[in-house]
């Protein structure tokens, strides 16, 4: 997703809120702001609804944008095998390094940007707040890529942006309205779709107005593969 940037030396009192760091792409600034936090919501509720479903065999998720690796910690908690896939190798340095990993046998991980990753077959597919970094002109490439690794009844789960997101304004970000969301959308059953929309700022007072699509969706048995 970007190239490396120059370390860190800052303190933990010394850091800014996660997404001041995310606004240029500082992804090693990133994942020392958000070190050491929990899995996300929409994960959660994921794999909370696949635990509801009586299936004996081993599920494989793909954690596309892993970042410092909570996600696919959590997932390996949850007894699932894991792919995780960043851009960015200090992601992947991270994720390497958790000491919370379940069974790292069953984790593989890949160094690879949205843009020319493929993505293999799975039974869930996490974005969490990665998928606005996919540049404009191959977002719906990738969403198509998306789609169809995604096994009938699997899932998708993860964060979509929204078009009054005051990242929208920055030429390399993918932004959606709602109906775009939904028309996304089609080819699952949407179990779970928030839209969250509030005013923020950071630690010196510079505004960030949030628009974001927090998703839990179930593939169609009869969903159209290939856009």
């Amino acid at each position: 997703m970007t190239p490396p940037t120059e370390k860190h030396d800052t303190t933990d009192t010394d850091l800014k809120p996660a997404f001041v760091y995310a606004t240029t792409r500082d992804w090693v600034g990133y994942f020392q702001a958000i070190d050491g936090r929990e899995p996300r919501e929409t994960l959660v509720e994921a794999i909370k609804r696949f635990d509801a479903e009586a299936v004996e065999a081993t599920r494989f998720a793909v954690d596309l944008g892993c970042g410092e690796g909570r996600d696919s910690a959590a997932l390996l908690r949850a007894g699932w095998k894991v792919h995780a896939i960043d851009g960015h190798p200090d992601g992947i340095r991270r994720l390497i390094s958790r000491g919370d990993l379940d069974d790292p046998s069953r984790l593989t991980m890949q160094l690879a940007p949205f843009e020319s990753v493929e993505l293999p077959a799975c039974d869930l597919l996490n974005a969490s707040f990665s998928l606005p970094f996919c540049r404009p002109e191959c977002f719906e490439t990738m969403w198509t890529r998306i789609v169809d690794a995604i096994r009938p009844d699997g899932r998708f789960c993860g964060q979509l942006f929204g078009d009054r997101d005051s990242w929208a304004k920055i030429p390399d970000r993918s932004h959606q309205t709602r109906e775009q969301v939904e028309r996304l959308l089609e080819p699952f059953d949407v179990e779970q779709m928030k839209e969250d929309e509030r005013e923020g700022e950071d630690s010196h007072g510079t505004a960030k107005h949030w628009h974001v699509f927090h998703i839990v969706a179930k593939k169609k048995q009869d969903a159209k593969v290939g856009g």
